[in-house]
């Protein structure tokens, strides 16, 4: 009897347990049921700010809903780790570029580790690997071992920091995980502007300060390479802007008429009569292309690049244009000193901005930098493109600075996000890319519900119409196996996917299988003559071993797949473990106990297990 108050007891406190872990799903949908009643925004609006607090509480606690049932994005995405490689490189030559841009080909086509690619390319050469990477004491070994660490840390880093930034954007209970030694697996439910979430992911951050260089070596420097062929002719392309203040030099000639040939660099590239050089817009990537081009940034002055503003400006008759800047290639002062970032708008022309911070370090070196180069123009280069070149005034003491040139104030922000979190290890790109959207997701829960009920009724009416009044009590364990399942998964905010439902109704079978075993044991000692009290002891005792070996192994299964599958597999393992541990409970306490008080209540006999 005791034994028996102490399993009603553990039985009741699960239950109550279960039921105050779902209590803020309930009371989530009962308030956003409530909103919706409302006819009319204003007393929508007004019970919302009234609750606030309550709505958010509920939400905040409630059970989550996977990326298939809310909708939103499901990316894979890959760590350029060749260019993390090409970073930590140093006293780069032309042999050196030219086996990486082997590597970069069989990387291409190939899932072989990047770094062992590396060190066989530079083996093909009789070339020592420490004549490019850290010490020349190093063995090639040693350099391996140090890549292939830098390679690890890369990912984790990329990991976090990519998690930093969906967290201050706001997606809800996100799902980062690596795969492999380069990818990662992102899911974000609930989002719906997929191209700004596209761009903060992608945005590497590599924020540089450079000098520009004075416009009569920008104009040399233009002279030299105006002859360089293009890639490919440009088709059909618009005339470059043809306001009077934008009449192209004969240095650079740019195409006055839509449709003429366009064959070299000096075809797409012209000058304004106050030095600035400048592109039109229809050939922005043409041109980015050229300039990054080996041969063509050969022919450059040491040291320095040419790069695009990162926003084009308008003439008066609306022709877009970008300017072209000869900054010095080597960076005065990096992000990385960056403390803060803020979005906001200039006090003078209310355009978007972003203020930034420095940190003790940036704050000398800045002041050292404005003050050595009073009068002249230090780009602020953003991912290798220009924001603003603003001409230093005066010594900056307090490490303040501002990019402006920003589009929108989502842009703004989103820069402030990726500021904040940090710059990126080496650049990530967007290997696969799927989006469920919340009308899909919705009929995935109808669908998802439906299944579960019909399951649920199925198994119930089976277990009465078969095993008479021993199946009510296997029908009343199996609610409460369904209720741990919910509960343990709002209470630890697992997210309730589509293969979640799959693994709530594959555990509902296998509840019931469970008390089946227990069942027929019993109808098995009671054609043996004895008594149900005996019948039942016996049953319970002799179908336990099966019970548990069954159940061990669907958990060890369950937990493989968790640990080895990836989104959709882990939804399905994360339910099915759930499920079967409450399985076991419900099916050896939980009808034991009621078996108990039917017995002594009289309500069973030796025909209630049918």
């Amino acid at each position: 009897m005791k034994n028996n108050r102490f399993k009603l007891i553990l039985i009741a406190v699960v239950t109550l347990v279960s039921l105050w872990s779902i209590w803020p799903t309930w009371r989530d949908h009962a308030l956003t049921q409530q909103l919706k009643s409302f006819h009319s925004p204003e007393d929508s609006l007004k019970f919302a700010i009234d609750h606030r607090t309550e709505i958010e509480q509920a939400k905040d606690k409630s059970l989550k809903l996977g990326l298939d049932l809310k909708g939103g994005m499901h990316l894979v995405m890959e760590v350029d780790i060749l260019d993390l490689i090409q970073q930590k490189a140093w006293n780069k030559d032309a042999t050196f570029n030219h086996v990486m841009q082997i590597v970069k080909n069989e990387s291409a086509s190939s899932n072989a580790n990047v770094v062992d690619l590396v060190a066989a390319g530079f083996k093909k050469e009789n070339i020592k690997l420490s004549r490019y990477f850290y010490d020349m004491r190093d063995s090639d070994q040693d350099i391996v071992n140090k890549l292939n660490g830098e390679a690890k840390d890369a990912l984790v880093r990329a990991k976090e920091i990519i998690r930093n930034r969906i967290d201050q954007y706001g997606v809800a209970e996100p799902v980062i995980q690596t795969q492999g030694s380069q990818r990662l697996v992102i899911e974000l439910s609930g989002v719906t502007d997929e191209a700004r979430v596209r761009r903060l992911l992608m945005g590497t951050a590599k924020l540089e300060f450079k000098l520009v260089k004075d416009p009569e070596t920008l104009l040399r420097a233009i002279q030299r390479i105006s002859a360089t062929p293009l890639v490919a002719p440009a088709s059909a392309a618009p005339a470059v802007p043809s306001d009077s203040s934008m009449a192209a030099t004969p240095v650079a000639a740019a195409p006055q008429a839509a449709g003429t040939g366009v064959k070299k660099l000096s075809d797409v590239i012209g000058m304004m009569p106050n030095g600035l050089v400048f592109t039109p817009a229809y050939a922005r990537d043409q041109v980015t292309a050229v300039l990054n081009r080996p041969d063509v940034q050969a022919l450059l002055p040491q040291d320095t690049q040419l790069l695009l503003a990162a926003k084009p400006d308008q003439t008066s008759k609306g022709e877009k244009y970008y300017p072209i800047y000869l900054l010095q290639k080597t960076p005065e002062l990096t992000g990385g000193v960056i403390t803060e970032a803020k979005a906001t708008f200039s006090a003078q022309d209310n355009q978007p901005e972003v203020l930034m911070s420095m940190n003790d370090e940036g704050t000398s070196k800045w002041a050292r930098i404005t003050g050595a180069n009073i009068g002249k123009q230090i780009a602020i280069v953003l991912d290798g493109a220009v924001y603003s070149a603003p001409v230093v005034q005066s010594r900056i003491p307090s490490g303040n600075s501002v990019i402006n040139g920003i589009g929108s104030l989502d842009e703004a922000k989103d820069l402030e996000i990726i500021l904040k979190a940090g710059a990126l290890p080496a650049p990530v790109r967007i290997l696969e890319e799927r989006t469920v959207g919340p009308s899909l997701g919705a009929d995935y829960i109808r669908a998802g519900m439906f299944s579960l009920t019909w399951s649920f009724a199925a198994v119930a009416i089976f277990m009465i119409f078969y095993y008479n009044k021993a199946g009510i009590a296997a029908d009343l364990a199996l609610v409460l196996n369904i209720l741990v399942i919910i509960s343990v998964l709002a209470g630890f905010s697992a997210a309730l996917t589509l293969p979640g439902i799959a693994g709530i109704v594959l555990t509902m079978g296998m509840a019931v299988d469970a008390n089946v075993l227990i069942y027929e044991r019993v109808r098995e000692e009671l054609a043996d003559g004895k008594s149900l009290r005996m019948a039942i002891d016996a049953g319970y005792n002799r179908a336990f071993s099966s019970i548990l070996d069954s159940h061990v192994t669907t958990l060890a299964a369950a937990f493989l797949l968790y640990v080895y599958g990836v989104g959709p597999i882990q939804g399905f393992a994360v339910t099915l473990m759930i499920g079967t541990a409450a399985s076991l409970f419900t099916a050896i306490v939980v009808t034991r106990v009621l078996f108990n008080l039917l017995l002594d209540s009289k309500f069973m006999n030796e025909k209630s297990f049918g």
